[in-house]
């Protein structure tokens, strides 16, 4: 097979990539490792920065999120008897939409579904050659058979655990990485989420109240990375979460049977460069944050948007440019992200070796941010990301 562009990963940002390409006139075949329905099973985080709910308004892929995504404002943290609004719409004139990443992962689906598009799942042993040359291809298989995809470029959007980054030469890049010493416990339940996303700081851990539809409510705790779910049967679970909140935001969490519970560690994870070659990161493949900011699917939609615009630069005009940019572009927003997700990670989060000094001066900045409101539109503008 021959294509221009070969996408690793069938996830949002591979086929998103696709989708954007398409759209410019440039080709592209997208090998998934896993079946649709896998795909589709993967419970993810949802909440979009204006500018990721821009690009998809500008793709085109936005009707269902119109209809069902929730606007809000900006999120509250609560701590104690205290609560702040990081009003984003005030500060910037814009809204965050929560749409669970499944929903736009099936909009994306149906996208290329729509336009015919090259998408190959069940794409096992998937490894890309020749990234040094000007002629790289991918070798994969399908239920046993073995193929071979030529192309002019790779763009790997296979996640943290994929081939993509280990494809690089040894001593090409740089990581940088922190670990931290407890993990989320997260439960999705069909029950109505409270009308905001709720940050909550308590003696007991830090807690999260959020939602995927109007019917569909995420909630997460602060747990130690040893937990077994067997061990939280759902109704401890509640009554953990309720006396995480101050009692005016516990009182209204409607509670329920959970559809789903998981145990996610939390990490905060840079790869650099984020190109070498004719092979380029995007996604999880380069850069990894925790949940707190709900960074991760945002940064995959600028990665792939810059990744696209360089790619579609290089087809019309020849020039490598933007394309030999990628890396430092992209890294600009990335870091920004890292950064924002690493503060309210310290901030919101009990550390099982935290001094008294630690644990004070926690406290103290939670107070600065209630009280200066040059902070408070600092935060915004951080928590919104980049534009692009």
């Amino acid at each position: 097979m021959r294509t221009q562009v070969a996408i690793i990963g069938g996830g949002p940002a591979g086929l998103l990539l696709g989708e954007l390409l398409h759209r410019q006139g440039v080709e592209s075949v997208v090998l998934e490792k896993h079946t649709r329905e896998h795909v589709l099973s993967r419970i993810r985080a949802g909440v979009l920065e204006p500018w990721t709910v821009d690009v998809l308004r500008e793709q085109g892929l936005a009707a269902r999120l119109e209809r069902e995504g929730h606007h809000h404002d900006g999120v509250w943290m609560v701590w104690g008897a205290r609560e702040l609004l990081i009003d984003i719409k005030r500060h910037l004139g814009r809204e965050f939409v929560a749409y669970g990443q499944t929903n736009l992962q099936e909009d994306l689906f149906a996208a290329a579904d729509r336009r015919g598009a090259a998408l190959i799942t069940e794409a096992d042993e998937v490894q890309p050659a020749g990234i040094d040359t000007e002629h790289p291809q991918v070798r994969f298989s399908v239920h046993g058979e073995a193929q071979r995809l030529d192309c002019d470029f790779i763009a790997g959007c296979d996640g943290f655990h994929g081939v993509s980054r280990a494809s690089f030469p040894r001593g090409v890049l740089r990581e940088y990485e922190k670990v931290y010493p407890f993990g989320w416990l997260g439960v999705l339940a069909p029950v109505p989420p409270l009308p905001e996303i709720v940050y909550g700081h308590s003696p007991r851990g830090f807690a999260l109240a959020s939602q995927r539809n109007p019917a569909l409510s995420r909630y997460y705790i602060q747990v130690p990375l040893d937990t077994r779910i067997e061990d939280w049967p759902d109704e401890r679970f509640w009554g953990e979460v309720k006396a995480r909140f101050p009692r005016s935001w516990a009182e209204r969490i409607v509670t329920g049977p959970s559809i789903e519970k998981s145990i996610a560690p939390l990490r905060s994870y840079v790869a650099e460069p984020m190109q070498h070659g004719r092979l380029f990161l995007a996604g999880d493949a380069a850069h990894i944050v925790p949940p707190t900011g709900a960074k991760g699917l945002n940064l995959a939609v600028s990665d792939v948007y810059y990744l696209s615009r360089a790619l579609v630069a290089y087809y019309r005009t020849e020039s490598r440019n933007a394309l030999d940019a990628y890396s430092s572009t992209a890294l600009r927003r990335v870091w920004a992200s890292v950064r924002i997700s690493w503060y309210l990670t310290m901030l919101l989060h009990l550390f099982p070796d935290a001094s008294d000094f630690d644990r004070r001066a926690q406290e103290y900045e939670l107070e600065y941010l209630q009280s200066s409101q040059p902070a408070q539109v600092a935060l915004a503008e951080q928590y919104a990301g980049l534009p692009l």
